[in-house]
């Protein structure tokens, strides 16, 4: 458990997750009010990466829900291990030719091993999926419910049903209640509008893309290698290329990735030709690549300019009177 925000931002950062103080204080208060979290924001900025290091740093097993449009109760709850029922079917046709014998039509047959049907479905025939895992795990749990933004609305009714008790119910075997309530973190990009019943549910936590300077940070920690002039110079490209009207704003993920790409280079600072070779790592579409090239290059061209020295005095011109000296008589 965690101690307080301080002990979250600290033991966060153990496990390689650079946050500030909003994103630690709403962990904490999950944490103690065993709430469930709503992480929204752009894709790239960290929503998946805060679950995953919440789980590392409180030492509870990962379980991971992974959303998109025709999910179900099927795939998400638990299915019969079908092949393995008719395995035992197989293997146990002797006992049914007993169980059968006497009878004398077929619905005193169907009804004698419809007295048995127990057996078949019952828990060491059901495969659990992530939900049922989480209720059911013997260890604390962190349950990472991703991209819920792509799933059914009713599937998510179905989800804000489970995430209210932290129960299930399968009919031919019973309820399972969790002994250990699991710590839930739901994730969306936006792709649409989650109902207000889930929202007043949870916690709310919006990641946006990061300041420079928490940029930096995460880039320190995240890639130790990259020099101070390499990393403040991908930094501040990175911040003026998501000012431009682009199809897919780049992220932190793309940030790491380029860094990861220049490194690979053996690159020490960015120049107009090296920018333009590597723009497809942290561009997606042609048309941002198109449009970010003829900023980039004007960028690199101020840079150049930034670090140019002053011009020296013409020769021939007389050199500027040195500034008198404080008490000096004239």
């Amino acid at each position: 458990m965690f101690e307080s925000i301080d002990n979250v931002q600290a033991r966060l950062r153990e496990c390689g997750y650079v946050c500030g103080k909003n994103i630690a204080t709403v962990v904490f208060l999950a944490e103690r009010l065993e709430k469930p979290v709503l992480v929204e924001g752009p894709a790239g900025v960290g929503k998946t990466e805060l679950a995953k290091a919440v789980a590392a740093a409180t030492g509870r097993d990962l379980i991971r829900l992974q959303c998109y449009e025709g999910l179900d109760e099927a795939k998400a709850l638990y299915e019969w291990e079908y092949s393995k029922q008719l395995l035992y079917t197989q293997i146990l046709k002797e006992k049914f030719s007993e169980a059968m014998a006497g009878t004398r039509t077929l619905r005193e047959a169907a009804d004698r091993i419809g007295s048995e049907d127990n057996i078949f479905f019952s828990e060491r025939f059901i495969v659990p999926r992530p939900l049922l895992r989480a209720i059911t795990a013997q260890r604390p749990t962190l349950l990472l419910v991703d991209e819920v933004d792509k799933s059914d609305p009713e599937f998510e009714a179905f989800l804000l049903e489970v995430l209210s008790d932290y129960q299930v119910s399968v009919p031919e075997v019973g309820t399972f209640t969790a002994a250990h309530r699991p710590l839930v973190f739901l994730t969306s990009n936006d792709a649409r509008e989650m109902t207000d019943a889930l929202k007043r549910r949870c916690l709310h936590l919006f990641i946006d893309f990061p300041t420079e300077e928490e940029e930096r940070r995460i880039l320190d920690v995240k890639i130790p290698g990259v020099g101070q002039r390499l990393a403040d110079e991908l930094v501040g490209v990175m911040q003026r290329l998501r000012k431009l009207d682009l199809k897919k704003t780049p992220s932190i993920s793309e940030t790491l990735d380029w860094a990861r790409a220049l490194l690979a280079l053996h690159a020490s600072e960015l120049d107009e030709a090296l920018v333009r070779e590597t723009l497809n790592v942290i561009l997606k579409y042609e048309g941002d690549i198109r449009k970010a090239q003829s900023e980039l290059g004007r960028l690199i061209v101020r840079k150049a300019e930034e670090k140019r020295p002053e011009p020296a005095a013409a020769a021939g011109a007389p050199a500027a009177p040195a500034p008198a000296k404080k008490g000096t008589l004239h």
